[in-house]
């Protein structure tokens, strides 16, 4: 069975794809072939190359340079916003950083440094980004970043990146409480282990991926296009009643504590 969604009425703003592995172009991929207009924003003049070969020959889109960190940046960003969409229907944040010297040692010894960093990039960023979108989304918009379930359980060397999932995930449900008397809609996605570029920081991660798989009820780790597709309703109006909800999708792996053979 297949429903199909047309959005070709409606606009986007894809933020933090660094190339065809990244979660944030299973979405925009999905929000492409649904017919939505999409811009784009990248960190760095070095993954400008990536995104234009993921997006030669489409229509409607347009790409911008911007530190989600840098006040300057975003509202450079959301007035290249306004002028190419005038409003905007839809936020993606896919942004998230810690320094590898975080991931590589104790979680005891994170320094000052390694945690404002994380916890600046990867979760302060839904908020500010968020404050810059708000006097451009319509009713009925929708905010959805990506989020992990090391924010619940402990994921050895994920360390200080489960603190800011966890923040993430909070201000996720602070942002939906404060939005929504304006019909906006704001959800987190809980995506399972996948092979992106993120998870090449975290040490042992092939190993994690494998365990995950087979500990899963549907004995398999899900898919960025299955992320891509819950994304795809929570964005669209099949999801309006949802929101300020972390949304799993890991074929199950979530649910387990262990899996006896």
């Amino acid at each position: 069975m297949s429903i199909s969604v047309d959005l070709s009425s409606k606009t986007a703003l894809v933020m933090g794809v660094a190339n065809a592995r990244s979660l944030g172009w299973a979405i925009a991929e999905q929000l492409l072939a649904a017919g939505c207009r999409v811009g784009f924003s990248y960190q760095g003049e070095r993954l400008k190359g990536e995104l234009d070969k993921l997006l030669a020959g489409r229509e409607g889109v347009w790409t911008q340079q911007a530190d989600a960190t840098s006040e300057e940046d975003l509202t450079a960003l959301f007035a290249r916003v306004k002028a190419e969409f005038g409003t905007l229907d839809m936020l993606v944040h896919s942004i998230g950083f810690a320094p590898r010297s975080a991931m590589d040692g104790r979680f005891v010894d994170t320094t000052p440094e390694d945690w404002n960093t994380a916890l600046s990039v990867s979760a302060y960023t839904l908020v500010s980004t968020a404050r810059h979108a708000e006097p451009l989304l319509n009713a009925g918009g929708s905010i959805v970043s990506l989020t992990y379930h090391a924010s619940q359980q402990v994921v050895p060397k994920y360390n200080v990146m489960g603190v800011a999932k966890a923040a993430l995930e909070a201000a996720t449900r602070y942002l939906a409480s404060e939005m929504g008397a304006a019909g906006v809609r704001v959800n987190t996605i809980s995506a399972g282990p996948m092979r992106t570029i993120a998870a090449r920081s975290i040490p042992g991660f092939g190993a994690m991926y494998d365990k995950a798989a087979a500990a899963a009820p549907l004995g398999r780790n899900a898919t960025p296009e299955e992320v891509g597709k819950l994304a795809l309703f929570l964005l669209s109006d099949l999801g309006s009643g949802m929101t300020g909800q972390t949304v799993y999708v890991d074929a199950g792996a979530s649910i387990m504590t262990m899996k006896v053979d």
